[in-house]
């Protein structure tokens, strides 16, 4: 069966032509013989990396690989491109495990943002309260998964800024996401603190609107879009994997691009 996430248009080979020294490297340690066909399996059959077959540990163990290689080409200095306000897309599109219908308002006036894990000041955070803190505007490009992507104008406060503000062990491994719409998903401390990553609070200049995680959500420029929860209702710092609603279900972590 054809998984329904796999790219109708697969990306230019021509990509990894910066990064051939340390794919030839790995290839003369043995790192990726055989790595390919295993990776090659999960998104041609979709399958899932959490079964306890032989084959759902292999894919496992190279999903892992995978993340590993991925972090280690991650440059926490370097910007992705940014666009005009012209190509931006008003309202942005709308992506989810479920349809916009089913979308649940969150009330706003009583959200609060509650912090666990390897950080000084637990308190909880108000709209008030971020929207106090120095903010920051991207304007990037959103790329899904499922191949398709457009242009986005996010503003709010970078995550690094709230991060280092209530004190949070910007050693650790980890930072965690819960969502008011059960999609657990986390992200590397290095993206965490990369300068495009925002806790977003609008959308081309206006207060982000309920289908598209009001009243916070994140926004990265360096991710797949599936790496990006809406409706954010706690964060954690933590050193223990906390895995994602799609990467429970076989999606690969680190999901750079």
């Amino acid at each position: 069966m054809r998984s329904l996430f796999r790219p109708s248009v697969l990306p230019d080979p021509g990509i990894l032509d910066d990064h051939r020294p340390l794919i030839r490297s790995l290839e003369r340690r043995g790192f990726l013989r055989g790595g390919l066909s295993l990776g090659a399996l999960t998104m041609l059959t979709g399958c899932d990396v959490g079964d306890s077959t032989s084959v759902g540990m292999a894919l496992r163990a190279i999903s892992a690989f995978n993340d590993g290689v991925q972090a280690a080409l991650f440059d926490p200095n370097k910007l992705a491109p940014e666009y005009p306000p012209s190509a931006v897309l008003k309202p942005p599109r709308f992506n989810a495990y479920y349809p916009i219908e089913e979308v649940k308002p969150v009330d706003g006036a009583a959200w609060r943002l509650e912090l666990a894990g390897l950080i000084q000041d637990r308190r909880p955070w108000t709209r008030e309260m971020i929207a106090a803190l120095p903010q920051r505007e991207t304007i990037i490009r959103h790329i899904c998964v499922e191949g398709w992507d457009y242009i986005g104008q996010w503003s709010g406060v970078p995550l690094r800024t709230f991060l280092e503000r209530v004190g949070a062990d910007l050693r650790a491994q980890y930072v965690a996401f819960k969502t008011a719409d059960d999609y657990p998903s986390s992200i590397d401390m290095a993206t965490a603190l990369h300068p495009q990553t925002l806790l977003a609070t609008t959308y081309a200049g206006e207060t982000l609107p309920d289908p598209f995680g009001y009243p916070l959500r994140l926004r990265m420029a360096t991710k797949l879009g599936f790496k990006n929860p809406k409706w954010i209702t706690a964060i954690e710092v933590t050193n223990t994997y906390p895995g994602g609603y799609w990467e429970d279900r076989g999606f690969n972590w680190f999901s750079g691009l």
